[in-house]
């Protein structure tokens, strides 16, 4: 297909007479059939939801194979409309549009939906299990013909993957505006969820899949890198060679695990359900073994300790027998932890042990009450299995997956002897929150928009030099951050990172974002580099609000609260945005987290420049205010090293309790 016809495909959005139909496509990776609940009634909803996209004389013959689709999977996808054209981050020049800043948002989009990148591509769905860009295919078609379509003087509002369309605004709003699942509090119940996504009328945008800023595995890689490497410093400070970390999953984010395993230097073992996605990270060359006898693994791991090998193993199965068969074995495990999908337990997030893949999906769709019961028993045994580890002194530590909180409601014995706390403490807690959050370091992230290796080598090499300059004057307090950031990015080619968009992730604070965003735009102003794409993770240290994950390591009793994610979305939108997301749900669960996330071109121009100084200083530092009131020590530290810097940032500060008063 010539770039002519691709545009022609975007800009007709749903095209005015019906696609031929599709067959399904047995060669990806699909989601599984999804519960059954809804009432007669309320499939006829979901089917006059669907057909408000087409045109009333198409009404009598999408409505046999809407409802078809309904009753097989759960979900209208409207297969019927996926494009005939690949879906891929094209260089930027060549997507339709009046705007740059619209153009950048398509490449985001189709980056999402590669299907290298997305978990379950033909349902529109990232990474989690239901991190969704869009609910259906119309909804994708008519998202990209608005983009195509608009100017900088539009605003693209969002409402759960559906395009409520073009509204007048001004070149300094965002060009798009996103929400994903923003219910009422009352009605944030998995089965809410399942309701309103089957009836079309919200979506689970997981963290960066509902925001267009998920750049593949690579996403994770970096974050999995420094709590491995920070993990093993928690243990001893003999470095990482000959220790075994054990975890499972190998989908969108977790897929991350063996090669972040590998760049730490330790000997990991992954497990995973899913033979498909097992075989994929295998294939992109991010695990380098893959075993599926209990016995090979043990003796596989035992060479590998005794070589003191840096490698990384995929277990074709499930987690719970190998935390097993390593205790009977002896095998000593130094680091745990689980990064499946426990946010979504009952729709495929999380695998009974027992068995096999296919007879989980069946029971899943048919017999959901037994298949919770089989999840919680699993629960309970995966939870009784590393309490004989954690015993022999592994180090084991929640990833943020909701694995404690789903094992402690299934009743395994995860929490503490107050009853009140886990047992466990979630990786924010021990490692990210202290060492980076607290400090203002989190995932920062860009996309070279003309699709060059050679551009995105050229933004490393820039970044190197930021971080290195920056590292001369930096407190002691944070040189071991600026350290460690400095080794990834100049390891960052050779370990080969990229799946998808020429994209890269770098932990660095705000006086680190600031400074290699304007490098970056001043190599584009000089025609160095094509433009470039500015985004981070929702999981950072402003932009999300996670009791069991991102605000873990608030102790004064706000955890709970949202005000600091929604405070986020809102100072990006009016500080230079060029998109903004807030989603309800997240990698911990629906009802569980509020989280926002942004984007951000540059293109070289002053405006550009004026506008990654104001957002990226309120993006971080809003984060640290509220972690400072928190009464957190470093991120005490933190506020008042910003406060010396910019005289016009004044930040209330707390005065600390002698607990002996109390």
């Amino acid at each position: 297909m010539t770039t002519e016809q691709f545009q022609q495909q975007i800009q007709q959005g749903i095209p005015a007479e019906l696609p031929l139909k599709k067959n399904y496509n047995p060669n990806v990776s699909h989601a599984p059939k999804r519960k059954e609940i809804l009432s007669e009634e309320e499939k006829k909803l979901a089917l006059k939801n669907a057909l408000r996209y087409f045109e009333p004389k198409f009404h009598s013959e999408l409505i046999p194979e809407f409802k078809d689709e309904l009753e097989k999977y759960g979900r209208i996808y409207m297969y019927r409309f996926k494009p005939d054209y690949e879906i891929y981050a094209r260089p930027i020049e060549e997507y339709p549009g009046k705007s740059l800043q619209a153009k950048a948002i398509q490449l985001m989009i189709q980056n999402n939906l590669d299907p290298a990148v997305a978990q379950h591509p033909d349902e529109l769905i990232t990474y989690g299990g239901n991190g969704a860009v869009f609910q259906n295919w119309a909804q994708y078609l008519l998202t990209m013909k608005y983009l195509s379509e608009m100017t900088d003087e539009q605003t693209l509002v969002m409402y759960s993957g559906h395009p409520m369309g073009l509204f007048p605004s001004h070149k300094n709003a965002p060009r798009v505006v996103v929400t994903n699942g923003m219910v009422i509090p009352n009605y944030s119940k998995p089965d809410d969820w399942e309701k309103m996504n089957a009836l079309g009328v919200s979506q689970y945008g997981q963290m960066t899949a509902g925001s267009y800023m998920y750049i593949g595995p690579q996403g994770i890689v970096h974050g999995t890198t420094i709590t491995v490497l920070n993990g093993s410093r928690k243990i001893d400070d003999k470095g990482t060679a000959g220790k075994l970390f054990v975890t499972a999953g190998l989908g969108g984010m977790s897929g991350a695990q063996p090669k972040a395993g590998n760049i730490a230097g330790v000997i990991s073992v992954t497990a995973e359900v899913n033979p498909a996605a097992t075989w994929k990270r295998h294939e992109q060359g991010w695990v380098d073994e893959v075993i599926s006898d209990l016995d090979e693994l043990v003796k596989r791991v035992r060479e590998a300790k005794e070589k003191q090998e840096v490698v990384s193993i995929a277990y074709d199965g499930n987690i719970v027998d190998v935390w097993e068969k390593f205790d009977q074995e002896d095998v000593y495990v130094d680091l745990g932890s689980d990064q499946t999908s426990l946010h979504n337990p009952w729709a495929g997030g999380y695998y009974p042990v027992g068995l096999s893949f296919e007879e989980s999906n069946q029971m899943m769709a048919e017999n959901p009450e037994l298949f919770k019961e089989k999840v919680q028993e699993t629960l309970r045994r995966h939870a009784a299995a590393v309490n004989k580890h954690t015993a022999k002194g592994t180090y084991f530590f929640d990833y943020g997956n909701a694995f404690l909180l789903e094992a402690s409601r299934a009743g395994a014995d995860v929490m503490a002897e107050n009853g009140i706390d886990f047992k466990y403490p979630s990786y924010v807690q021990d490692i990210m929150g202290p060492m980076c959050f607290d400090f203002g370091f989190g995932p920062f992230r860009w996309v070279c928009t003309s699709g060059k290796p050679e551009d995105l080598q050229k933004t490393d090499e820039i970044a190197c030099q930021v971080l290195e300059e920056i590292m001369k004057n930096s407190p002691k307090e944070i040189q071991q951050q600026m350290q460690d950031n400095i080794t990834w990015i100049k390891g960052a080619q050779e370990n080969k990172l990229v799946v998808g968009s020429q994209a890269r992730i770098l932990y660095a604070d705000a006086e680190g974002r600031i400074k290699i965003a304007k490098a970056f735009n001043d190599a584009i102003s000089k025609g160095e580099i094509g433009p470039v794409v500015l985004g981070r993770d929702h999981h950072d240290v402003s932009g999300t609000d996670s009791p069991f994950r991102e605000t873990s390591n608030i102790y004064d009793g706000s955890k709970f609260t949202a005000d600091m994610a929604i405070h986020n979305v809102i100072g990006d939108s009016f500080r230079g945005a060029t998109w903004v997301s807030i989603h309800n749900g997240g990698g911990v669960g629906w009802g569980e987290v509020i989280n926002g996330g942004f984007g951000m071109l540059l293109d070289g121009t002053s405006e550009a420049e004026q506008r990654l100084k104001s957002m990226l200083h309120w993006d971080v530092n809003n984060g640290i205010a509220r972690r400072s009131w928190a009464r957190n020590e470093e991120a005490i530290f933190a506020i008042k090293r910003a406060m010396e810097d910019e005289p016009l940032l004044k930040v209330t500060l707390p005065n600390l309790v002698d607990e002996d008063l109390l």
